[in-house]
């Protein structure tokens, strides 16, 4: 699950620079063109996303269960590719995808604390 989250995050890396050679934005720059800045907004609320994801999944995983945390895991990820199509076609539309991600991560920082508590506690 780790790993397709990478892809993501890479694979969005790709879309914003493709993005800069389409619109000619040109490096430091992060505004100048609507689809680019889209493009960018996708990748940063991605990666910031996953930096608070991938503990959670980690976390659930070793203290709970790896299947559990594998398919909120999937969830989330499908989540944010749904987020991403979405913010690129019409920025007002990502609230499904935010949605669903965000309650993925809920989900498994839930466990996680759950895990965490358990443990503690023994």
């Amino acid at each position: 699950m780790t790993l397709l989250v990478v892809l993501l995050m890479f694979v969005n890396g790709l879309n914003v620079a493709r993005a800069r050679g389409l619109y000619g934005i040109r490096a430091p720059a992060v505004t100048g063109h609507d689809m680019f800045e889209r493009a960018y907004r996708v990748q940063m609320n991605t990666l910031e996303n996953a930096a608070m994801m991938l503990p959670a999944l980690w976390l659930y995983a070793g203290l709970i269960d790896d299947r559990g945390a594998g398919a909120m895991g999937v969830i989330w990820l499908v989540a944010r590719v749904w987020y991403g199509v979405a913010y690129q076609k019409n920025p007002s539309s990502r609230g499904g995808g935010f949605t669903v991600a965000l309650l993925a991560n809920l989900g498994l920082w839930l466990g996680a604390a759950w895990g965490l508590l358990r443990l503690a506690l023994n």
